[in-house]
């Protein structure tokens, strides 16, 4: 069974053939360019998604929590257009792509639950977006807290960096001027 967190998407899921995987900080769950062949389910942890830019620098596309549906977009695509690694001891749950998509088209029910997860995740994207245009680390960090409702605890500001698409160290130094 899927964790609780699923509760949504589990009755429709139930009976659906799936793996459970184990990955540790910094494993790497598929690469970019990779074919699609499995959609996941984050039950514990933390996995981000990441594209590089033409710097190199890194930008967190996705931070998939306990609850999330990591890559979702993928269900309508070849291949990953993005890296996927843990960024913490992470529990995740593979479906395939193939039988997920049957499963929707032979149940409304399920599709719908769908949408409605995706229609989350565009919610976040489009805050996403709005937090990287903001110009100054601070505008960028009230916003995250805003929506968000909380700070990370310390063990987590370097992804809180890469998700609001600045160094640790700016970060780091907009906290210490709030404490």
């Amino acid at each position: 069974m899927i964790a609780i967190m699923f509760e949504d998407l589990e009755p429709f899921l139930r009976d659906l053939a799936r793996r459970e995987l184990t990955f540790v900080p910094g494993e790497t769950i598929f690469l970019q360019g990779d074919p699609v062949r499995y959609i996941f389910f984050i039950s514990a942890g933390a996995v981000e998604l990441v594209r590089h830019q033409a710097s190199g620098a890194p930008l967190v596309i996705q931070r998939a929590n306990p609850g999330a549906i990591l890559a979702e977009a993928s269900l309508e695509s070849a291949c990953y257009h993005c890296a996927a690694s843990a960024v913490a001891n992470s529990t995740i749950w593979a479906v395939s792509k193939s039988d997920l998509l049957r499963r929707m088209a032979e149940n409304p029910n399920l599709a719908l639950a769908f949408v409605r997860r995706l229609a989350h995740e565009l919610q976040n994207a489009r805050f996403q977006a709005e937090v990287l245009s903001m110009k100054t680390v601070a505008a960028r960090l009230d916003g995250w807290v805003a929506w968000r409702g909380y700070l990370p605890p310390k063990g987590e500001w370097v992804g809180l960096a890469a998700e609001l698409g600045v160094s640790p160290e700016a970060l780091y130094r907009e906290i210490a001027k709030r404490k």
